[in-house]
């Protein structure tokens, strides 16, 4: 049976792979899977669950630009535990970026898109990042810190112009990315994108009417996601510019609460 080689210790399916059985050591990826004779050096702590949680954030893309919204809370667990968690970034004048999930993670991903600014400014060649552009970084990274078994837990939805035209893209955690004219993450993507697709169906909308209907959505939400929050941040792209509000408070009514009953 010599023809089947070393069964104890069998030959790499390909160059620098796994050999039958082990298993595949990303690029990058210093994790080891060899004897047990580590130190506690060796191992490499991946993050297993999102801890600090942000939810929905709604993007819609009107006539000359597009709208993001998001609300300020941070989730620990099922506790409305930090209030003034605000994710919705002016990156450049042409990119709006709006975050949900760990707000760890954004936090983490947003100084490095920050530095990436600095860096572009110093060059001083008057050229400026595009939606698109950080729209694609954005699914290499997070295909990459995926594929590494320690993904970044957001979703993340960038808008922007690009040409002169209004961009809005999505990509969360795997790194799935797709554009569209609505986009809402996290319960949002139930309760939200219907009245937002509905609003676009019936005719272009112009940018106060985006925002109306925007804001009508997170005041949906609040009233149906328990993580969410009634102060929330919007902001709006332009090709005059990038504007992000300072966070607004829902004008919200529960006077309807006595009529509803738990079965």
């Amino acid at each position: 049976m010599a023809f089947m080689g070393d069964m104890m210790n069998p030959a790499p399916l390909w160059h620098n792979g796994p050999a039958p059985g082990a298993f595949y050591n990303f690029p990058g990826n210093s994790s080891s899977f060899g004897p047990i004779n580590h130190t506690v050096q060796d191992f490499k702590a991946h993050s297993a669950t999102p801890i600090t949680t942000t939810t929905t954030v709604i993007g819609l893309k009107f006539d000359k630009g597009c709208v993001i919204a998001a609300d300020t809370l941070g989730s620990y667990g099922s506790l409305a535990r930090f209030r003034d968690c605000p994710r919705v970034l002016k990156v450049n004048d042409l990119i709006l970026l709006g975050s949900g999930g760990d707000y760890a993670d954004y936090q983490y991903l947003k100084d490095i898109i920050e530095q990436k600014i600095i860096d572009e400014q110093c060059i001083g060649d008057g050229l400026q990042l595009k939606p698109k552009s950080l729209h694609c970084w954005l699914t290499r990274v997070l295909y990459n810190k995926r594929s590494k078994m320690d993904p970044l837990w957001n979703n993340y939805i960038v808008a922007g112009i690009q040409d002169g035209e209004p961009f809005l893209g999505a990509v969360d955690k795997l790194g799935t990315a797709y554009e569209d004219g609505t986009i809402a993450t996290g319960l949002g993507a139930y309760m939200a994108t219907p009245l937002l697709r509905d609003a676009v169906e019936k005719g272009p909308l112009d940018e106060e009417s985006a925002k109306a209907l925007v804001r009508k959505c997170m005041e949906v939400l609040f009233y149906r996601d328990a993580r969410s929050f009634p102060r929330y941040q919007l902001g709006v792209v332009t090709a005059a510019g990038v504007t992000v509000e300072e966070p607004v408070e829902l004008k919200h009514d529960w006077s309807l609460a006595h009529m509803i009953h738990m079965k």
